[in-house]
């Protein structure tokens, strides 16, 4: 019974996660962050292995997604220090675009109350872009303290993932123990009798004369 509903509730939160991890992955992209975005799809993999382990009682997969449920969360943790510009990180840098591109993230252009202000070119310019952006005003929240807030989520529900993997995987091996434990991966009983058919008895054999 235990283990049934610690099943339950890990596929629970590894549906969330990977709900959670495809609008991130939205996000992102929008953003053209890189990094973030072989992270979520390394992450939308596990994620799915781990419930596929849950589902059909396979600890293995179970395990490698408790794994990498702790790297996720010290990702995310590097995001938000990323964000907050603790010690030598700057959320100015291109350091999750590879330092491919100026873009950052999507929030900090489309955030809940952000009004952008452009102008169109000017003449004898020639950029990939119809106009330039100037500034951004009016946003409700900092974009930096929205994408800590998704990491914070994040790092939440990894944790509890984490934790109700190592039960499930405890669990289903102790199941597995105690069926081994009274014979039911034995094929062959000691208490198994391999009986003859009656018509396989030897019969008398008559010399011909």
């Amino acid at each position: 019974m235990g283990c049934c509903s610690g099943r339950c509730t890990l596929i629970f939160f590894c549906t969330l996660q990977l709900v959670l991890g495809l609008e991130r992955q939205v996000f992102d992209f929008l953003g053209y962050q890189w990094a973030p975005i072989l992270a979520n799809f390394l992450h939308i993999i596990m994620v799915i292995l781990g419930l596929f382990g849950t589902i059909q009682y396979r600890p293995r997969y179970i395990v490698v997604y408790t794994v990498w449920a702790a790297l996720w969360v010290a990702w995310n943790v590097f995001i938000i220090c990323f964000y907050l510009d603790v010690g030598g990180l700057s959320k100015d840098s291109d350091l999750l675009t590879f330092n491919i591109s100026a873009h950052h993230s999507w929030w900090s252009e489309h955030g809940p109350g952000c009004v952008r202000r452009e102008m169109p070119q000017a003449p004898g310019v020639h950029t990939t872009e119809s106009h330039s952006y100037i500034t951004v005003m009016g946003c409700l929240m900092d974009y930096q303290y929205i994408e800590v807030m998704h990491s914070g989520a994040q790092i939440l529900i990894a944790l509890l993932g984490f934790v109700y993997a190592c039960y499930v995987v405890s669990a289903i091996t102790e199941e597995e123990d105690s069926f081994d434990f009274i014979g039911g991966f034995d094929p062959f009983p000691l208490y198994h009798v391999n009986e003859k058919p009656s018509h396989l008895l030897l019969k008398p054999m008559y010399l011909s004369p």
